[in-house]
């Protein structure tokens, strides 16, 4: 038994958390490659490696996926300092290159000097479709930077290639990602570039980017329904994912045929941002205008919402919740007490759903069933979670309330 025990003890130093394993880069000059500053590494990799997000049969592992700012061009190596069939016949480590090349696009180099020799190319690299927006970012280092939102489609020259590289960083940052199928032409593409000087000539990194995949809806509309987006980590918490769904938001409410603007399965990052964002666009329509929000939630805001900004009812209803907070004293507790009301209103829908199926249990359910689904739906209980989402709400909406403010 203590053989065993010495042979797992042994095995175990042969395992690597593979979120640290993995070196991404995204290199602009020469000295980027060694630099260890410029590095980032996953969030998640249990897509290629497994829940445990472990590699197995190796010591000292270093995975280097390393891309030129722009197009992207990349450089992929496995390193390591030992490997278990140095010690152990039997035991077979885990294929990592294998799993990478499962997600790594055809065209990668493995030389570092042939990859630096890309970098001399980034000058020919020009951002990919039509300029949708031009804005600029204030960097205490740098200085003023200018950043533009691009959108393309597949039938771009050279951007079903690039789009193959750029799809790799969802893997690392996005829990449940999946590559699309790029070849459907309802597919739009909105990219994020950052414009930068490198020996007096104007280059372009690659910034973070956006898919929305454009569905019909009887009898001659469209409804654009946001698929991924992402930011690449060193560009987070500056503002471009904020910029970015603002472009697309005023892209499609300049078509007549879009009914209205969706997200496949959003997460809650994206919810807020979403929120921010309409909050922005609507804060100067009429029908939002502080004297008539304490009236309430009213048809002329979904008419206006829907018709001016593509927005529907459902997200109509966040942003009407958002600036009524905002425009409420709530240190008033008749004031505060109706707000608070209204938004429970609200809350309480998918507990009156759940009484509501009570109401059909009681018809058809022997009583002892009856109990046990009544344990679920306790009064008390949902009292206390109707009151725990409206504190997580109102902390939620209290942000973005800041955050406009903040940007005024």
């Amino acid at each position: 038994m203590a053989g065993v025990n010495t042979m797992e003890k042994k095995l175990a130093e042969y395992k690597c958390d593979t979120n640290e394993a993995i070196s991404l880069k995204l290199v602009r000059f020469p000295e980027d490659v060694e630099d260890d500053g410029t590095t980032f590494h996953p969030e998640y990799s249990h897509q290629l490696f497994g829940d445990d997000e472990v590699a197995f049969g190796y010591k000292g592992l270093q995975i280097q996926l390393f891309y030129t700012a722009g197009n992207l061009g990349t450089l992929f190596k496995v390193k390591y300092s030992s490997k278990v069939t140095e010690v152990f016949d039997c035991v077979e480590p885990d294929d990592v290159e294998g799993k990478i090349r499962e997600i790594v696009p055809a065209g990668f180099t493995c030389n570092t000097d042939d990859f630096i020799s890309l970098l001399e190319k980034e000058a020919n690299f020009k951002p990919f479709g039509t300029l949708l927006h031009t804005y600029t970012v204030h960097s205490e280092e740098a200085g003023e930077l200018t950043y533009q939102i691009h959108k393309a489609d597949i039938t771009c020259p050279g951007f079903q290639e690039y789009h193959e590289r750029l799809q790799t960083f969802l893997m690392w940052f996005i829990e449940t990602a999946s590559f699309i199928d790029a070849d459907d032409d309802r597919w739009d593409f909105f990219l994020v570039f950052e414009k930068y000087n490198k020996d007096g000539e104007t280059l372009y990194a690659t910034v973070g980017y956006m898919t929305v995949y454009n569905y019909y809806v009887y009898p001659d509309k469209t409804r654009p329904r946001v698929s991924q987006m992402l930011i690449l980590p060193p560009f987070q918490g500056e503002g471009h994912g904020a910029q970015l769904l603002e472009a697309v938001h005023r892209f499609y409410c300049s078509l007549p045929k879009v009914q209205d603007i969706t997200a496949e399965d959003p997460s809650e990052n994206y919810v807020k941002l979403r929120d921010y964002v309409l909050v922005k666009l609507c804060q100067g329509l009429p029908s939002f205008a502080a004297d008539k929000l304490h009236l309430g939630f009213s048809p002329d805001m979904v008419k206006e919402a829907q018709d001016k900004l593509k927005i529907n009812k459902k997200h109509a209803r966040r942003v009407y919740e958002i600036l009524r907070l905002r425009a409420t004293d709530m240190s008033d507790e008749e004031k505060a007490r109706e707000y608070r009301l209204e938004v429970k209103k609200r809350l309480f829908g998918p507990y009156r759903k759940n009484q509501r199926e009570l109401a059909k249990m009681r018809k058809c359910l022997r009583p002892e069933e009856l109990v046990s689904h009544m344990g679920q739906m306790d009064t008390q209980t949902q009292h206390e979670e109707l009151e725990k989402s409206y504190q997580l709400v109102v902390e939620d909406y209290r942000r973005i309330i800041e955050r406009l403010a903040s940007q005024a």
